[in-house]
């Protein structure tokens, strides 16, 4: 329907933009022998004429209004970048040690485990600090927070809790 009247008021304005500029030879051409006084053509034609003009300044009242009330133009949400669904923490239990590369610049490994989570999500989580003893069947608790470096590592495993043990100090 929009795209329909768009058109129509394109066509328009540019035999009224003609029809002001003096530019008859091209309204001929279109209309054909149309500026007989009194002919039906050119009745139709200005009725047509004023009925686009006030087309042409309507607006659909829906985009206004949800214009007025999101306080600007309006825009999708986006979607939410949490992994646990708005959770701050969430259990998990290890099913495999890995070991990742990281992106260019950066050359160490970073130890990871794959935790399948309670919500049912496997997901690679980081494990902060030097050394850790976690095997398979391990229970972790992991928080959001993703390692910038290394990509698809979204979490972190937290030290201190159930099976991960905090970080031993070496003298």
């Amino acid at each position: 329907m929009n795209v329909l009247v768009r058109s129509v008021m394109n066509i328009a304005r540019a035999c009224i933009t003609n029809s002001i500029q003096g530019s008859t030879s091209s309204l001929a051409n279109f209309y054909g022998n149309s500026y007989i006084p009194g002919s039906i053509l050119n009745a139709t034609r200005t009725c047509l004429n004023t009925a686009l003009q006030g087309l042409g300044q309507t607006r659909l009242a829906t985009s206004l209004i949800k214009m007025h009330k999101r306080n600007g133009p309006y825009r999708k949400r986006k979607p939410s970048k949490n992994p646990f669904d708005g959770n701050p923490f969430m259990k998990g239990v290890v099913l495999k040690t890995v070991i990742k590369k990281p992106k260019k610049p950066n050359s160490a490994n970073r130890k990871c485990v794959v935790v399948r989570l309670s919500n049912g999500k496997e997901m690679t989580s980081y494990v902060p600090g030097i050394g850790h003893n976690l095997q398979e069947h391990n229970i972790v608790l992991c928080r959001v927070g993703r390692l910038r470096d290394t990509p698809g590592v979204k979490i972190k495993c937290v030290r201190g809790k159930y099976d991960l043990p905090h970080v031993i100090k070496r003298d």
